[in-house]
């Protein structure tokens, strides 16, 4: 049975589910969610990442990870995670630019938090001596810590609310009189909050699991000190609007089309998750564009060092580049937000806290 007629099975037997858990379904179901069974990343597959766009990216992050285990006070034993690591391309550019400061590599144990099988082998064939963890609660907390997440937060389920005749509903995957899934209303919880803006036919997002993964990255980093870098797309202000979307083959489908199959993302709600972290004592840095980032970290130079070393490849680099800082591309609209817990660690490349632990 697939997994849409197994949803639909579900949904006949114990009525709609939230938007949230249907997400879930279509991303973790064992047997046919699409990260557990066929997660296509690059050029050919469903969606492309930064690492995979440029070197640079990955490059730069690493020397940023760097700067952070510096400022910690080189500790001779850290723990390197990265949530998410998506093919491995990411995690191999950090550590291949951490060979400029050889102790740097000595210190890192490498920790990759990654539910999918499939991805996991694509992973271990460039990272071959990593520790994988299934769930970020499970993170080592026995030394400093470097956490590194990107593309993750988008991929954690939210819930929908919209107000509709003047009365918040909530947003359910149900069931048409065909049987066929259709999206529909259900009375708000009781428990929820509506936003101080409450206009007729806004849809308004929720999520709880992007808030729960700020409040266990916050207690890691304080119980070992060190620092987290969130990179996504998504609001850098409260705001409003359906965000899910489904991608297949770049392209985007209906959220309903086909379960298990389409890459299911909402955006990442930055002012949330930096509200969770900031509650709960960690230091949280200004939310910035991945634009201004990379421009600080030195993008620039860096795409001048190896177009100068590589003349016939300048003008692939320089494209590469304008997608990871081009307002019309990556640029804008991602996003990038640091955590930290330790007296004075300023992060790298990004502003003066807005509050101190």
């Amino acid at each position: 049975m697939s997994l849409k007629d197994r949803l639909k099975r579900d949904i006949a037997q114990d009525g709609p589910m939230t938007v949230a858990d249907y997400m879930w379904r279509c991303l973790l179901d064992p047997k046919d969610g699409y990260y557990s069974t066929r997660p296509a990343l690059g050029a050919d597959g469903d969606f492309i990442t930064a690492p995979m766009i440029s070197q640079v990216f990955g490059e730069l992050i690493g020397l940023w990870c760097v700067q952070v285990w510096q400022d910690l006070g080189s500790p001779a034993r850290f723990n390197l995670v990265e949530i998410g690591p998506g093919n491995g391309t990411l995690i191999s550019d950090i550590l291949r630019a951490g060979r400029v400061v050889p102790a740097f590599l000595t210190a890192a144990k490498v920790v990759l938090v990654e539910p999918s099988a499939p991805l996991r082998d694509l992973q271990s064939a460039k990272v071959p001596n990593a520790a994988y963890l299934n769930d970020i609660a499970d993170m080592p907390d026995d030394a400093p810590l470097i956490i590194i997440a990107n593309e993750v937060l988008d991929c954690l389920p939210a819930r929908q609310f919209i107000r509709r005749d003047g009365k918040w509903h909530e947003r359910r995957v149900g069931l048409d009189d065909n049987g066929e899934l259709i999206f529909g209303l259900s009375d708000a919880p009781a428990d929820f909050r509506p936003p101080p803006n409450d206009e007729e036919g806004q849809i308004y997002e929720i999520s709880p699991t992007q808030r729960l993964m700020a409040q266990i990255l916050s207690d890691k980093l304080k119980t070992a000190t060190g620092a987290a870098l969130l990179i996504d797309y998504g609001r850098d202000m409260p705001g409003s609007g359906d965000t899910l979307q489904a991608l297949y083959r770049h392209q985007k489908f209906s959220p309903l089309e086909a379960p298990g199959a389409h890459d299911l993302t909402v955006w990442a709600d930055f002012p949330s998750v930096a509200a969770t972290a900031r509650a709960a004592g960690v230091t949280v840095s200004e939310i910035t564009t991945q634009s201004v980032f990379l421009q600080r970290l030195g993008i620039g130079a860096r795409l001048e060092a190896l177009s100068a070393k590589n003349p016939d490849r300048a003008d692939v680099l320089s494209r590469q580049v304008e997608r990871l800082i081009a307002p019309e591309h990556m640029g804008e609209l991602f996003k990038v937000l640091g955590l930290s817990f330790s007296k004075d660690l300023n992060l790298p490349a990004l502003e003066t806290p807005l509050l101190k632990a």
